[in-house]
């Protein structure tokens, strides 16, 4: 498939995740090896949009990169444009797949695509995080339909202290939300994810307590892996210590 064809889900993730890695712009030595590959990445993914005003606007920020005096204001056209892509792509993309990029400090935006995942569920969450804290529960929890067991699995060594009083009192106080916490042994735990129903998996790219507080952040769905994810940790929660 060539550039000009990508469809617009997979362009929206791409310059998603383009934008999250993007390295910065300053000094007066000649670029790294590093910033000409996202540049180069970043072109052809513009190229690919075809958004011809787009196209033309990166390439006359690309220019001002040559001058390290401009390269900070560069650097923001060039990452301007990229929203503009990002923005069209999305509107064009599937609704399923709309908000899966969260751009940096948007923290409403961050609760909302949450939000519309976990509301998704008919029977049971599952939420891996391995730096987990209360917030799952005060900023999210409420989400869930009541009758829908949710299910927290975090890092016995990286866990926070309040995420522990903070289940035991909602088991209290929602006797109509199940609720069940599971310690998993340091370092068992490689993603933040969200799986819906047992059928449904959504990787996170931060934990949820910093979700887009300093840099961009994705919720992704992972169709194309989720049996295998899904069974992976319904391994490890099995495995894990109960503490609520």
């Amino acid at each position: 498939m060539s550039a000009k064809q990508m469809q617009p889900e997979e362009l929206y993730r791409r310059v998603g995740r383009l934008i999250e890695s993007a390295p910065p712009f300053v000094g007066i030595g000649v670029l790294s090896v590093e910033q000409m590959t996202w540049l180069g990445r970043a072109e052809a993914l513009v190229v690919s949009s075809g958004d011809l005003d787009a196209r033309m606007e990166f390439a006359l920020a690309k220019q001002g990169l040559s001058q390290p005096p401009a390269r900070a204001m560069a650097q923001q056209r060039l990452m301007l444009t990229l929203y503009k892509v990002l923005a069209a792509a999305e509107l064009a993309s599937p609704p399923g797949a709309q908000g899966a990029f969260i751009p940096v400090g948007n923290s409403f935006d961050a609760y909302a695509a949450i939000a519309k995942v976990i509301s998704a569920a008919k029977q049971d969450v599952l939420i891996v995080d391995p730096y987990m804290d209360d917030a799952v529960l005060t900023d999210f929890g409420g989400t869930l339909s009541e009758g829908v067991v949710l299910r927290l699995l975090t890092d016995q060594g990286t866990v926070k202290p309040n995420l522990t009083p903070a289940a035991q009192r909602w088991k209290t106080q929602f006797g109509r939300r199940p609720l069940e916490v599971r310690l998993a042994p340091q370092k068992a735990l490689h993603d933040r994810a969200i799986f819906i129903d047992r059928s449904e998996a959504w990787t996170v790219t931060q934990s949820l307590k910093d979700l887009a507080k300093r840099s961009p952040a994705e919720i992704v769905r992972a169709d194309d892996i989720a049996p295998l994810k899904i069974a992976s940790y319904e391994v490890i929660w099995l495995n894990s210590t109960a503490i609520v």
